[in-house]
């Protein structure tokens, strides 16, 4: 089985959002002028014999990228292949509360996930601790991006060692780390090894461009620690898996970055 932990289904307004315009230099992308189907998606995970993807809704200030509905929306198109992800505004406390609940028990969603450099304030801001608490109470995971950002906004926020004070202050929140943490790998990795709750997913990266650090982490301690991830559409699953063999992982340890891991931490 394999279990992609960073992905999203996107809408026009995701797609077409100048933000991701530095990102497009480099994968000459081109804009779309029309919605992608699911089943574009779900074709793409068949190629590369994905079985789930985890997709996540996109909040920003004063743009709602892909909403919490739209995202419970393509879950019901492929409810075997599709998990939903929420994400909140921050700048609501009680309004992100009532909507992780929402999340959770009305749309059955198994994480939520907040950008810190949507905001431009690192996790370890006040906004975002009703969300840890939420996620706590809830019983689900709070999924962020670490390491720097590809569009052109500040990439401090992105620093793994925040991680360290939000585990800190809340031991039993499940915290998994997105994007790698590249140029901080090594403090994502000190992060992951210090809490027991903290994992990183290597979403954004192909198998070919991963650290050696995180490399040599999941050879050894940090087999049970760190989730495969693509960050589709920007890159397909079959980009990512496409060199993975040269990692050469062990059995157990290339079940559980494919999806033993991913099925414990969102109970899937």
């Amino acid at each position: 089985m394999i279990i992609d932990a960073w992905a999203q289904h996107p809408t026009l307004r995701h797609s077409q959002d100048p933000i991701f315009d530095s990102l497009r230099r480099w994968t000459k992308g081109q804009i779309p002028n029309e919605a992608l189907p699911v089943s574009a998606t779900i074709a793409a995970m068949d190629q590369a014999g994905v079985d789930k993807s985890l997709i996540s809704a996109w909040v920003a200030p004063r743009n709602v990228m892909i909403s919490n509905d739209e995202v419970a929306a393509f879950v019901s198109e492929y409810p075997d292949r599709l998990v939903g992800v929420g994400s909140v505004d921050i700048s609501k406390p009680m309004d992100a509360v009532r909507d992780i609940r929402r999340c959770v028990e009305e749309l059955r969603f198994k994480a939520i996930r907040v950008l810190p450099w949507l905001w431009e304030v690192p996790p370890t801001d006040r906004r975002f601790y009703p969300v840890y608490a939420a996620c706590c109470d809830l019983g689900v995971p709070f999924c962020t991006q670490i390491g720097h950002t590809g569009p052109l906004m500040p990439s401090e926020v992105g620093r793994p060692i925040y991680l360290d004070q939000v585990a800190l202050d809340f031991p039993e929140l499940a915290i998994v780390g997105g994007h790698i943490g590249y140029p901080w790998t090594d403090e994502a990795v000190a992060v992951a090894t210090k809490h027991e709750n903290v994992f990183i997913d290597t979403s954004a990266y192909t198998a070919k461009r991963y650290p050696d650090a995180l490399v040599a982490y999941l050879r050894a301690h940090g087999r049970s620690k760190v989730l495969f991830g693509t960050n589709y559409p920007m890159i397909t699953p079959g980009a990512a898996l496409k060199h993975l063999d040269a990692l050469g992982l062990d059995a157990e340890t290339k079940d559980l970055f494919l999806s033993g891991n991913a099925r414990r931490i969102f109970k899937l």
